[in-house]
């Protein structure tokens, strides 16, 4: 979802506001970034998502939130909203609201045109302060592309792509196993994204063939 930048205040000030407003918004540096709605396609795929794995952490000492649910990264002092994130084990929270997670294993970004380079990068780089932070999965909401991040004992991170239909992304942590079509399903893609999608891989297959 899109943020847009506002003016710089305190973390203190920011929950009090934060938590008397109808409106999401996320912190960092001093500065809030108000969170713009999300698609139809970004709503489905988040349904999905969580039901698939809801159902298969319902006998597992493991929560999954969407959504509504702060993160807080206390070594930079951020507080942001991640579309999905599971915790396992005890949850662990910045204060008595509860509401404010800081101990999540996966987290899980549903891309946007606006969002995306955002998701990847900054967002990605903070994450990983956290140190119960064990896998970073990304969403396409335009075309069927799934990528997860799966951390190292080191501190690397290794990369896997999810693309066909009978895909399955196994998220390594919390011992589930997601599904490329359930993840999609009833979700209605653009042409013009689709058009986009098809070019860049046409243009990388190209670039792959020796010369």
């Amino acid at each position: 979802m899109l943020l847009q930048k506002k003016t710089e205040i305190t973390s203190e000030e920011y929950l009090a506001l934060e938590r008397g407003s109808e409106i999401k918004s996320e912190y960092f540096d001093g500065e809030i970034f108000a969170m713009a709605g999300a698609s139809r396609e970004h709503n489905k795929i988040s349904t999905n998502i969580v039901r698939v794995l809801g159902n298969q952490l319902l006998e597992k000492p493991c929560s999954i939130f969407a959504s509504d649910m702060k993160v807080k990264v206390k070594e930079i002092e951020k507080y942001t909203y991640p579309d999905i994130v599971v915790v396992c084990g005890n949850e662990e929270y910045d204060d008595e609201y509860s509401d404010i997670l800081i101990n999540p294993i996966v987290i899980i970004e549903i891309l946007s045109d606006s969002t995306e380079a955002y998701d990847r990068g900054d967002k990605f780089s903070h994450y990983q302060y956290i140190s119960t932070f064990s896998e970073y999965i990304l969403v396409s909401q335009y075309f069927r592309k799934i990528e997860k991040f799966l951390r190292q004992k080191d501190d690397t991170w290794i990369y896997s792509k999810y693309e066909k239909p009978e895909d399955i992304v196994n998220i390594e942590s919390i011992k589930c196993d997601l599904p490329v079509h359930d993840v999609y399903r009833e979700v209605k893609f653009s042409e013009q994204h689709m058009r986009r999608n098809q070019l860049v891989l046409k243009k990388t297959e190209r670039n792959k063939k020796p010369i």
